[in-house]
């Protein structure tokens, strides 16, 4: 009887499974961002391979975590977004980064002097 009472106790002073759960899944996203900025920012190629092997890694174990949770219906999803709502934000996202691009030639190849129309030239370019 005394086991059964320690063992409840112990169960009721624990964090439920699904609060274990999401802790290691937040835990495993953010090993994964710190392994991403290490991957980033090495200089040396081993590292960088090294960096980019655990990445992997961790994305493995977080994608098998989250899939379980979601299976066991303990991690709530927003809903799916439309297909064409995700095509718009992609084609949004290129097009910034293609006048990003643009917008650093223009600075990169423009001469000293020419630097006054330069304002002009980066407030059209994102707007």
């Amino acid at each position: 009887m005394n086991q059964q009472q320690n063992a409840q106790q112990q169960k009721d002073t624990l964090l439920p499974e699904k609060d274990w759960l999401y802790t290691v899944l937040c835990d495993l996203k953010r090993t994964a961002r710190e392994y991403t900025t290490a991957v980033t920012e090495s200089n040396c190629e081993t590292v960088r391979q090294e960096f980019t092997k655990l990445l992997n890694s961790t994305l493995t174990l977080q994608g098998q975590l989250y899939q379980l949770m979601k299976q066991q219906n303990m991690y709530n999803t927003s809903s799916p977004a439309l297909s064409q709502e995700i095509q718009t934000q992609v084609q949004q996202y290129k097009q910034s980064g293609q006048e990003a691009v643009q917008f650093a030639q223009q600075k990169t190849m423009q001469p000293m002097g020419n630097q006054a129309n330069s304002g002009a030239v980066a407030s059209s370019t994102f707007m």
